[in-house]
């Protein structure tokens, strides 16, 4: 048990989830980290669990942990997505199996489970990480896998943040544009040239980790799809990444 509380926080093992689980303990919370491989943890606010998202049975797993390890659970990030790019006509049935099964099924289980909990103790949050690619389509970045189930992910928010409410639920969601990725794949940025937002630089994980947390911490702010992206949106620039 803690008196801390207690976020979720999938797809933590790298990039925007390792920055959430950093953010979220800098704020003196405890984390439970999961992603599909992860490292054991010994700190004792720290709590990981691997899990596959596609797979029903691991929204049970991943809450049943935290309630084991914690005795509570405050705050469910769905961070966990899987992006795979190509014309529409081109994509197989282990594509659509693969990101349907994350971004999608991952989602409703996990989120089902938490919300469950959430509701049992009047109040929480649900915090969903989606991507400007399901708002603004681009010939260049063909996503129509994206569009669907991101897109779904966005109607989502909205009517879960009314239909919990008045169990003192919050549920929002960030939209991310291009976000720097590790040095290992980061030349998979060059040649953006004039596909640069208005802001004129790609963003950086601590810029969707701030976002995260002021909705966090923004109390009377639910069913918000709050965009990171530069000013992509605002400019109706076409996809960068």
């Amino acid at each position: 048990m803690t008196t801390h509380k207690v976020a979720i926080i999938t797809g933590a093992s790298q990039g925007i989830g390792a920055g959430l689980v950093s953010g979220y303990r800098s704020r003196d919370w405890a984390v439970v980290a999961s992603a599909r491989t992860i490292k054991p943890s010994e700190e004792p606010d720290l709590l990981t669990v691997a899990a596959d998202f596609a797979d029903p049975a691991a929204a049970g797993r991943i809450v049943g942990a935290a309630l084991e390890r914690f005795g509570r659970v405050d705050t469910l990030v769905n961070n966990a997505g899987v992006f795979i790019s190509k014309p529409f006509t081109d994509y197989t049935a282990a594509d659509y199996a693969k990101v349907v099964g994350v971004n999608l099924t991952g989602f409703f289980w996990l989120t089902q489970r938490a919300i469950d909990e959430m509701a049992a103790r009047y109040g929480g949050h649900v915090v969903n990480v989606s991507t400007t690619l399901a708002e603004v389509a681009d010939s260049r970045t063909p996503a129509v896998l994206t569009a669907l189930t991101k897109g779904g992910l966005a109607a989502a928010t909205r009517s879960l943040a009314i239909e919990y409410a008045a169990c003192g639920i919050r549920v929002n969601a960030v939209s991310t544009g291009t976000i720097q990725p590790p040095v290992h794949l980061a030349g998979r940025l060059d040649g953006l040239g004039e596909r640069l937002p208005p802001l004129g630089r790609v963003g950086q994980v601590s810029d969707v980790v701030d976002g995260v947390l002021f909705l966090e911490y923004a109390s009377y702010i639910t069913g918000e799809i709050l965009h990171i992206d530069g000013g992509q949106i605002a400019g109706h620039l076409g996809p960068l990444g």
